[in-house]
């Protein structure tokens, strides 16, 4: 490609055929220096995706044209964090890092009010805050914020754009990183490029190039054959009819989502216009929403495809020369070979780690952890430049992303299990002490995923229903182990809101008929402040929760084996207990061991060996006699251990 495409050259043409905008000679110096040393791989994967079109050079021009104003519009106080980011490119990887996922509305009220919560992060420890979608979007069909119809304004129940900054600015000097949504796979039909692309008459195709439109049911029906259904219940195959315009539009979500054409690079250059306001709001990461959907090939999935990939390599590419300060956080759930291909220093930093959240509830319901150490032990190890981000919960659904040829080298049927983890976590497995909902059950294949919060899931829901104190203590065990393994096992671990004050399952969405038929908002709760006040009643359930994570977020954040240190997952040859060690470069070492089952299990204290010496302690349950042939671990416990220091 480097011999079709002389990108040294081109830019040198190009920045003579344009007029920057007026920058002081230290920032004209840096942006030329970022152009130098990014653009030519930028300009060749764009030439990969866009080369064959005649004005491929006007569209490149028109790109620098966008770099350049978006970095003239970019903060001193951003360009300097840029500049200290860039000497600390892994900082994302310290031990101190933890993370929270919030509805604005939900969890403060809005924007303004947020800002008084920075207080109530603090005191968790949490410096990283997740923001889920705050930009306008319909009243109704706004899929939780994911339906965008103004990247630029803010919904206005949550306040304005200068509210935000403010926020922003707060979270800054607190010390807090701000994570926003970047919704790119699709628009609201609300969005004005989607009204325009409504509006044109015959010949003006400008914005009607900016979606997938067809005229033609036999196109509609030859990429339904190989696409797979998301929300199978509100639609069936990935289009939606527009009766108004007598055609079919791509619509993979919903039928107000309407799907980006990512064939055409004037929605490139419109997008990443958008992505560098955003940036240039003063946010630290940007989380790609459904990035795995965003490029589609006729006869292909439309999922995962090698131009996806070029597409985020290049939007990366873009922030590196205006705003490297930021970060981007993979949202692929898919199979977990694919999730690994979007994880690089060039493409996402960051990532969620979809397999470890769907089997760490696997093992809590089957008590056994083969298929969580099979699977880890492949697809856990990433490059050192990136990290996970662990979460328990999200306010999505759980789906049950684990590869079926591990599960088959284990004897495990992967669809029959599917059915099996829906049924338990829905309660309709005998024996179950989950409180789960269904959501999108496919009434052709019987498939279906899980919402619920983390201790309706976990038990405490119908534990508090039938009193049993036993089953209340099962119940915490089952968090605290949960929330052991988020905050240890390597990466940013993320709390979902609400989880951290151990709330139940919130109904309240069947009463709104803008939620009802959508089970996710189950697991979308509006926080009170009694909800606060729970949580400091030293005999509450809810209060032993808030109480057992503050403590492990206390120890994580004091010890740097949790933060950039490798992690080697172990084979315990136990069927109910899953390991782990942490190895830091300055020395210090852990082994994390947890007990799936309600029953006592052991270990032969050769385990330990791992980290050079028999002789250690366990620093989370600060026990410090010593372990003879075996460690004992009773229902639910978990040991995070040390060599003793002699």
């Amino acid at each position: 490609m480097g011999k079709e495409l002389n990108a040294a050259r081109t830019l040198e043409i190009l920045l003579n055929s344009i007029e920057l905008p007026k920058l002081s000679k230290k920032d004209e110096k840096v942006f030329l220096h970022r152009l130098d040393q990014h653009f030519p791989a930028l300009a060749e994967r764009l030439f990969e995706l866009y080369g064959d079109r005649y004005e491929f050079f006007w569209y490149l021009q028109q790109l620098v044209i966008t770099l350049a104003k978006a970095f003239s519009q970019r903060s001193r106080q951003l360009k300097n964090k840029d500049e200290l980011r860039l000497q600390e490119p892994r900082w994302y990887r310290s031990e101190k890092m933890l993370g929270m996922a919030v509805y604005v509305d939900l969890f403060a009220g809005d924007l303004k009010k947020l800002v008084d919560k920075i207080a109530y992060f603090q005191s968790l420890g949490v410096n990283y805050v997740h923001l889920m979608p705050l930009y306008k979007c319909p009243e109704v069909e706004s899929d939780g914020g994911y339906a965008v119809s103004d990247y630029r304004k803010v919904d206005p129940k949550l306040g304005s754009e200068k509210d935000l900054k403010v926020l922003s600015a707060a979270f800054n000097e607190a010390g807090i990183n701000l994570v926003l949504d970047f919704v790119f796979n699709h628009t609201s039909d609300e969005h004005k490029w989607a009204k325009a692309a409504k509006a044109a008459k015959a010949g003006e195709a400008e914005f009607e190039d900016f979606y997938y439109f067809f005229e033609d049911k036999q196109q509609v029906d030859e990429f339904n054959q190989t696409c797979r259904e998301i929300f199978p219940t509100v639609r069936r195959g990935s289009f939606s009819y527009l009766e108004d315009l007598n055609r079919w539009v791509w619509t993979t979500f919903n039928s107000f989502q309407w799907d980006l054409n990512y064939s055409n690079p004037a929605v490139f250059n419109a997008i990443t216009g958008e992505m560098l306001f955003l940036a240039n709001i003063g946010c630290d990461g940007l989380r790609l929403d459904a990035l795995a959907f965003v490029w589609k090939q006729k006869g292909t999935q439309c999922e995962n495809l090698p131009q996806a990939h070029t597409l985020i390599q290049s939007f990366n590419l873009c922030l590196q020369i205006v705003a490297p300060a930021v970060q981007f956080k993979s949202e692929a759930i898919v199979h977990p070979d694919e999730v690994a291909k979007y994880i690089a220093k060039d493409e996402c930093q960051l990532s969620y780690n979809p397999l470890l959240m769907a089997l760490m509830w696997e093992a809590l319901a089957t008590r056994q952890t083969q298929l969580l150490t099979a699977s880890l032990t492949k697809s856990f190890e990433i490059s050192t430049d990136c990290a996970w981000v662990n979460y328990i919960r999200c306010h999505d659904d759980i789906g049950w992303t684990f590869d079926d040829d591990v599960a088959k080298q284990l004897g495990i049927n992967g669809f029959n299990h599917r059915r099996f983890l829906n049924h338990f976590y829905t309660g309709r497995f005998d024996g179950s002490f989950s409180k789960g909902v269904p959501f999108q059950e496919n009434p052709s294949t019987g498939d279906c995923r899980v919402c619920g919060s983390l201790s309706s899931l976990a038990g405490l829901e119908s534990a508090l229903d039938t009193r049993s104190s036993k089953m209340i203590e099962l119940a915490i065990k089952r968090v605290r182990l949960l929330n052991s393994i988020n905050l240890s096992i390597g990466g940013i671990p993320l709390i979902y809101q609400g989880d951290e004050l151990g709330l139940l399952n919130d109904y309240d969405y069947l009463t709104d008929p803008s939620k009802e038929q959508d089970s996710r908002w189950v697991n979308r709760p509006n926080i009170h402040q009694q909800d606060f006040d729970e949580v400091c009643k030293p005999t509450s359930p809810m209060a032993k929760i808030h109480r057992q994570l503050v403590e492990m977020i206390k120890l994580r954040q004091s010890l740097p084996v949790f933060g950039e240190a490798e992690t080697h997952i172990l084979e315990t040859y136990r069927p109910h207990l899953f390991a782990y060690a942490r190895v830091h470069e300055n020395g210090e070492r852990l082994l994390a061991i947890c007990n799936f089952s309600e029953h006592r299990q052991d270990v032969p204290t050769s385990i330990c060996d791992i980290l050079g010496s028999r002789k250690v302690h366990d620093i989370l349950n600060r026990e410090y006699k010593p372990y003879h042939e075996n460690i004992i671990f009773e229902a639910y416990e978990v040991k995070w251990l040390m060599v003793v220091n002699t």
